[in-house]
């Protein structure tokens, strides 16, 4: 049995994203070290903590919330401005139309990403939300069936009869949640929530500012760095172009690496290697191309 100086060191242990604000952190550095006292004392302290009456338990949360489409419209929007101006610099192109060419890219795909999350969002949830219907209309009017769908559902997963049927028949007591894990177990699919319409504008709407921001990194050194340092020559400008966007890309790799647990270090290399190889293969094929015009004229 732990003391209480030792609980009060367990609880106080800093986590990975450096507090315990009821994210699930501390449960996940417990896990991490293999520290199964200090596992068992969060999850204590946490039930002692909630009540019955909670909507809901941030602290198990699985979903990304919004981080998600911040990071991967950024990486979208990030290698869609590298590749254009890659592409444009091995054509030999001006700056001016370097600039012109990511900035209406850049926002126009933007806008275009952030439509199209909030549709697709919209629509999937929409889908869902018409399968649930439908299993209602299934259980309101041939119950026996879907409680025997999901006992077969429960043997294959590795009950026995007696235990699937007992789980399985107090369950069905409670019509709107045995609906819920019908639509889990039997569709894979996971119910919206009331707002999901909200939900799926707000990740558009973060989509598109993401893809837009980060976007416009690769542009910087086309933009600050002339008005810094006026008469630098284009290959200079495409070369701060490409140190700044290998930060970026490196630190977003870093952050992606908290949707997989993986090392931070080496997720923001991958990251960085594989936006680098599509600069590259742009940058080829706009100096090749270039150089068959050239031939031609």
């Amino acid at each position: 049995m732990a003391s209480g100086n030792e609980k009060t060191s367990l609880l106080e242990s800093p986590s990975p994203s450096g507090d315990l604000d009821g994210n699930g952190a501390s449960a996940r550095q417990a896990y991490e070290a293999a520290n199964v006292d200090a596992s068992r004392l969060y999850h204590e302290t946490r039930s002692a903590a909630s009540s019955p009456d909670d909507e809901e338990e941030p602290w198990h949360q699985t979903a990304g919330g919004l981080l998600q489409p911040v990071i991967f419209g950024g990486l979208d929007g990030i290698l869609t401005s590298f590749a254009i101006v890659a592409g444009a610099a091995g054509g030999g192109l001006s700056v001016s139309a370097v600039l012109v060419l990511g900035f209406s890219n850049i926002f126009a795909d933007a806008l275009s990403m952030g439509v199209g999350e909030f549709l697709s969002s919209k629509a999937n949830n929409e889908w869902i939300l018409s399968e649930r219907k439908r299993e209602e209309w299934e259980m309101s009017n041939y119950r026996d069936g879907e409680i025997k769908e999901m006992i077969d559902i429960y043997v294959k997963k590795g009950f026995t009869t007696e235990d699937a049927k007992l789980v399985i028949e107090t369950m069905a007591k409670y019509e709107d949640f045995f609906v819920d894990v019908m639509m889990q177990q039997e569709l894979e699919l996971q119910v919206p929530e009331d707002d999901h319409v909200e939900q799926s504008m707000k990740e558009g709407f973060v989509m598109f500012c993401s893809f837009a921001f980060f976007g416009t990194a690769p542009l910087l050194g086309y933009t600050v760095i002339p008005w810094l340092f006026p008469h630098l020559e284009p290959s200079v400008l495409f070369k701060s172009a490409c140190v700044v966007t290998g930060l970026v890309l490196f630190l977003l790799g870093s952050i992606k690496s908290n949707f997989s647990r993986t090392n931070w270090f080496w997720s923001g290399c991958e990251t960085l290697i594989l936006g680098g190889t599509c600069a590259t293969v742009a940058y080829t094929i706009g100096s090749f191309v270039n150089g068959l015009l050239d031939d031609d004229e």
